[in-house]
């Protein structure tokens, strides 16, 4: 199979996604597509997904889809050699998988992304900061956080559901937390700090899948230190002019 995926690596499922298929030595061609410069927009990308995020994916130059974790989904049963402990077969441990991928876009996404939305990248998009939103969104994410402590992380394993292996919802999720390297570090230290097994998980995950993990978040480090100096500025009273 001919495999494109459509992305922009400041995005966190399109990471997730990237780092999937370099982790299982899928062939594809990577088509990037920049959210801060509108792309996602036009009618070009808007062929390959109507809803106009990312990723996407096309395949064979016929079938597309959307939505991360469908596309996840999707690869991990349609592409051949692909290790049992991202998806299994068994349909109860499927099931529990596909249950912590649900309830991750109900809770650490809209937590993840209303905290760094409305602290820091609103600008990028011509949208104003909104402390009061990122206030709703930081108690969610608390919140989400904690039960990612006290209830997806129970068990022997070190990963999700107790498993010993990572599954596409520890690199959705642990994606996702990523995230959080954008904001101020008083923030992110205020949001992290407190869920030390939530840490460690984290860590595992990364190391469980280097250096892929890495490789695709190299855009997002730059991004990352682009913003430090840009607030580092801002605090030191620096301008430009020209």
């Amino acid at each position: 199979m001919k495999l494109k995926v459509f992305a922009d690596r400041g995005s966190q499922p399109s990471r997730a996604v990237l780092i999937f298929c370099k982790a299982n030595g899928i062939e594809f061609e990577e088509v990037q597509i920049q959210l801060a410069k509108g792309e996602h927009k036009s009618p070009e990308y808007e062929a390959i997904n109507p809803m106009k995020q990312v990723p996407a994916i096309e395949v064979d130059g016929k079938f597309r889809l959307f939505e991360s974790h469908a596309i996840l989904r999707f690869l991990a049963t349609a592409f051949p050699g692909i290790a049992e402990h991202w998806y299994p077969a068994d349909v109860f441990k499927r099931a529990q998988i596909d249950s912590a991928l649900d309830w991750h876009h109900s809770t650490i996404r809209r937590g993840s992304v209303g905290v760094v939305l409305n602290t820091t990248l609103a600008p990028l998009f011509g949208r104003p900061l909104d402390p009061q939103a990122a206030a709703e969104a930081e108690k969610l994410l608390s919140a989400s956080l904690a039960k990612i402590e006290s209830f997806w992380l129970k068990g022997d394993g070190p990963f999700l559901l107790g498993n010993s292996e990572p599954s596409i919802a520890d690199l959705s999720l642990v994606c996702e937390i990523m995230q959080l390297e954008l904001v101020d570090e008083k923030l992110q230290k205020r949001i992290l700090d407190p869920y030390a097994k939530v840490r460690k998980w984290v860590e595992d995950t990364k190391k469980a899948i280097q250096p892929h993990f890495d490789e695709i978040h190299v855009a997002f480090f730059q991004m990352k230190e682009m913003i430090k100096k840009a607030r580092a500025g801002a605090g030191s009273g620096e301008t430009k002019t020209g």
